[in-house]
């Protein structure tokens, strides 16, 4: 009996000195583990957080939409750029109230929207939507040059049969036609040939006829 004792106050004995040489290490490491955890937790629940306030100012933009209240739904906006703009909310909710200032004749305001949204966004689809609609814009305003070059940044191929579309528009209505034939051109090989979009740029090839 008396071996055994020997041999657990030995052990012991090494135990004291492991965690006299190491035991800070120890410590450290299990305190680092413990912040850690608590970071990761805490970083969610902000952003949980922020998500939630954030979706409320968005829902106030859609319910002022549906209202075509643009007032309401452009203080709504400038909070939720102002506090969560890096929420996804936030450039959704600029592509909502862009579209509200272009139907209320707002079109400079509508561009802001749109510029932001394209500059804020992390979701690529949502970044195309957003160029595409202000060359839209700048389109409607007949400022062709500027259209343009926004059709020109670089954008998924997903989305090159529908911006060589509209790229042809843009020069059929500046008078560049040869250009614009090729830009249709583009347009019918990219797209599906299910989609209206496909009759469409069709239907405008053909109405430019042979080059001229």
């Amino acid at each position: 009996m008396a071996v055994y004792d020997l041999e657990e106050q030995d052990q012991l004995e090494d135990l004291k000195s492991w965690w006299k040489q190491w035991g800070n290490y120890v410590t450290a490491i299990v305190l680092a583990l413990c912040v850690g955890i608590v970071g990761v937790q805490g970083w969610r629940w902000w952003q949980h957080s922020e998500a939630e306030q954030a979706s409320v100012l968005y829902a106030a933009i859609s319910t002022a939409s549906r209202e075509n209240d643009a007032a309401k739904a452009k203080d709504a906006m400038a909070e939720l750029a102002a506090k969560y703009a890096g929420t996804a909310y936030a450039p959704r909710g600029a592509m909502v109230v862009a579209k509200l200032l272009f139907d209320s004749g707002d079109k400079a305001g509508a561009k802001t929207q749109l510029q932001w949204a394209i500059e804020k966004t992390d979701d690529d689809a949502l970044r195309e939507i957003a160029r595409y609609r202000l060359a839209e814009v700048q389109f409607d305003e007949q400022l062709y040059d500027d259209a343009l070059r926004t059709l020109d940044a670089k954008h998924d191929p997903a989305f090159a049969g529908v911006y060589a579309d509209l790229r042809g528009d843009v020069l059929a209505a500046a008078g560049r036609r040869d250009e614009a034939r090729i830009a249709y051109q583009t347009a019918v090989a990219k797209l599906d040939a299910k989609s209206p979009y496909h009759a469409y740029a069709q239907v405008k090839l053909d109405a430019l006829g042979g080059p001229t």
